[in-house]
């Protein structure tokens, strides 16, 4: 009895927190869904690259599967958007007047502008709409963004087949500026999944911007030359500060459909693609990319928390 008296009782204080980190240092523990370093993120999401084409091409598939005309509407949908246009901007508004092969301009600016709306517009749900995914499976979170960015860009590939078909009847011949497609759509699907990764950086802390996202798209859509030629409107409104200009022409949207329309349409010029046209492309590819990749995986380990 008097034994038991004596023996002092155990500790129930918890270790500091410094000693039970060097326990875990010295068996080999690490933190769980610790952010790894840059470099590493990059080998794992290239690891993942089958993944991501995967679930892309799969996400395309099954977006209209319950439609009775099924992959139809992958053309369908932007065409009828450039009819509704054409309608209210080139007939009604008059924005046709002045522009030559004013369809086939207006049908390439609804495609290329599409790419970079729908992009954003997946992007900005990227997280928050795949929650069960991302806290179900370990991978690289940045997958997700860059899969729906692909996504878009294999649709976008059956509206450029329509867009052909298109200026084929309307008398715009095959040149070989056509070659010219492949860096512009590159340029724009970087810039396309960076913008994505910042908007499902957002998205996922904050869900209630996926409701904002339209309205501010829509608003970029008027003032990136989609139904209208900006070099025109520049012409016109001479009075214009020289910034005003510069700010339209300088738009990554309007850079990118641009570039497309110098690319297949004959009657669009070098003259009325904004100065230096190419680099300002590739700049706005690598600010975004870069950008919105390491803004990104930053906030890697939050993503499906909480």
């Amino acid at each position: 009895m008097s034994q038991a008296l004596d023996t002092p009782p155990r500790s129930t204080t918890p270790a500091p927190p410094q000693d039970l980190r060097a326990l875990a240092e010295r068996h080999g523990l690490s933190v769980s869904g610790a952010r790894p370093s840059l470099p590493q993120y990059v080998r794992d999401l290239w690891a993942r690259r089958h993944f991501i084409t995967a679930f892309a091409t799969a996400k395309l598939t099954a977006q209209y599967s319950q439609a009775k005309l099924g992959q139809v509407w992958q053309v369908m949908t932007p065409l009828l958007n450039a009819a509704v246009y054409y309608l209210i901007f080139g007939v009604l508004l008059g924005t046709k007047k002045g522009v030559p092969d004013y369809i086939p301009f207006l049908v390439t600016g609804v495609f290329v502008w599409t790419f970079t709306q729908s992009s954003i517009l997946a992007g900005t749900r990227a997280i928050s709409g795949n929650l069960g995914l991302v806290r179900a499976l370990h991978f690289p979170r940045a997958a997700l963004p860059i899969s729906f960015c692909l996504q878009q860009l294999q649709q976008l590939m059956f509206s450029m087949a329509a867009l052909v078909v298109i200026l084929l009847a309307m008398g715009v011949p095959p040149a070989v500026s056509w070659v010219l497609i492949i860096p512009a759509l590159t340029l724009q699907f970087v810039f396309n999944a960076g913008v994505s990764m910042v908007m499902a950086r957002l998205g996922a802390k904050t869900p209630d911007i996926a409701q904002l996202m339209p309205f501010v798209l829509r608003t970029w859509m008027y003032v990136s030359g989609v139904m209208w030629s900006i070099d025109q409107l520049v012409k016109k409104h001479h009075d214009w500060p020289a910034w005003a200009g510069h700010l339209l022409q300088a738009n990554p949207a309007s850079v990118y459909i641009d570039l497309m329309r110098y690319a297949l349409i004959d009657s669009f010029h070098a003259s009325q693609l904004p100065p230096h046209v190419w680099p300002l492309a590739t700049g706005w590819a690598l600010l975004a990319g870069v950008g919105g990749f390491i803004y990104f995986w930053k906030a890697e380990e939050t993503y499906g928390r909480g």
